[in-house]
C-alpha cells in the first residue's frame, strides 16, 4: 500500500471525529474524509478512545448521560488545531449543543466553548477553512443533494458542498423538489414514530426518482441509509453516496446498501 504523503511543517493537526454510523456502517466515508483532509494539506490524527458524542441520549432527554459523553468526547478532542466530523448531526451537537448541555458546569463550560469554536463539519472545513477543491475527479453523472437538517438549519451548510461538487469533472448537479425537506430520519424520531417517519421518507424518495438523478448525495449517513433504504426497496436504480467519498473519488465503489 503507497505511504500517505508527508503533511506540510505548518499543516493543521486536525481531529477527526468518525461518528458511531460512520465506524459501524460505512467505514469508507472515515478513509474519504481523512484522503480529503490531507489532500487539502492537513495532518489528520484519528483519536483512540472516542465513542458516542452524546446525540441520541439528548435526543431522548436523557441529559446527564449527554453530559457525560460530552465531557469524554471535550477531553479526547481539544488538544487539536481543529475537529472535523462526517455528519452535520454530530458536528452540531459538539458545536452547538455541548455549550448548552454544559452551561451550568464551572469546571467545563469554557472547555465546551473552546471545542465548539473549533469543530467543523467535514464539507464546510474543507470549503472555508481550507479553499480546497478537488484535484483530478472525475464522475460523469447527475446527481441530487439532500440538505439534512441539523447541517442547514445549526451549522448553515448549503452551498459549500455544491461548491466542493462544482468541481468534479463531468458531475452535474440536478435540481431536487424539497430538497430541504427532512428525509423523515431524524435520530430517534424514525424510532418513536416509524410511520410518521416512514410516510415521510417515502416522498422524499419519490421526489429523488423524479428528479433523473442518478447520484444521491448528502452530508449525514443516517439520512442518506434511510433514503437509500426507501429507494432500494421500492427498486430504484438512484445509488446513493456520502459526499465526502466523491470528492475523494471514490464515487465508483459500492453505494450506500450495496456493500457485501
Amino acid at each position: 500500500m503507497d505511504q500517505p504523503c508527508p503533511a506540510p511543517r505548518d499543516a493543521p493537526r486536525v481531529a477527526l471525529f468518525v461518528t458511531c454510523l460512520v465506524d459501524l456502517i460505512r467505514p469508507r466515508v472515515g478513509f474519504a474524509a481523512i484522503a480529503a483532509l490531507e489532500a487539502a494539506g492537513c495532518e489528520v490524527i484519528v483519536p483512540a478512545g472516542q465513542t458516542c458524542c452524546g446525540q441520541p441520549a439528548l435526543n431522548s432527554g436523557d441529559r446527564a448521560t449527554a453530559a457525560d459523553l460530552a465531557r469524554r468526547t471535550i477531553a479526547l478532542l481539544e488538544g487539536h488545531d481543529a475537529v472535523v466530523v462526517p455528519s452535520g448531526s454530530c458536528a452540531a451537537t459538539i458545536r452547538v449543543h455541548y455549550p448548552e448541555i454544559l452551561e451550568n458546569d464551572p469546571a467545563w463550560i469554557g472547555r465546551a466553548r473552546a471545542l465548539a469554536a473549533k469543530t467543523w463539519e467535514i464539507l464546510a472545513y474543507l470549503d472555508e477553512a481550507r479553499g480546497w477543491r478537488p484535484d483530478g475527479v472525475t464522475l460523469p453523472a447527475t446527481a441530487a443533494y439532500h440538505d439534512s437538517c441539523s447541517g442547514l438549519r445549526e451549522l448553515g451548510i448549503k452551498r459549500q458542498p455544491r461548491r466542493l461538487l462544482g468541481a468534479v469533472a463531468g458531475l452535474r448537479l440536478t435540481p431536487l423538489a424539497g430538497e430541504e425537506t427532512c428525509c423523515g430520519f431524524g435520530g430517534t424520531f424514525c424510532v418513536k414514530y416509524p410511520a410518521i417517519s416512514n410516510a415521510i421518507v417515502g416522498e422524499k424518495a419519490a421526489a429523488i426518482d423524479a428528479s433523473g438523478a442518478d447520484l444521491l448525495l448528502s452530508g449525514d449517513l443516517g439520512c442518506l441509509m434511510n433514503m437509500a433504504g426507501k429507494l432500494h426497496r421500492d427498486g430504484s436504480r438512484v445509488r446513493a453516496f456520502h459526499t465526502v467519498e466523491l470528492l475523494a473519488g471514490m464515487g465508483d465503489g459500492p453505494a450506500i446498501g450495496e456493500e457485501a
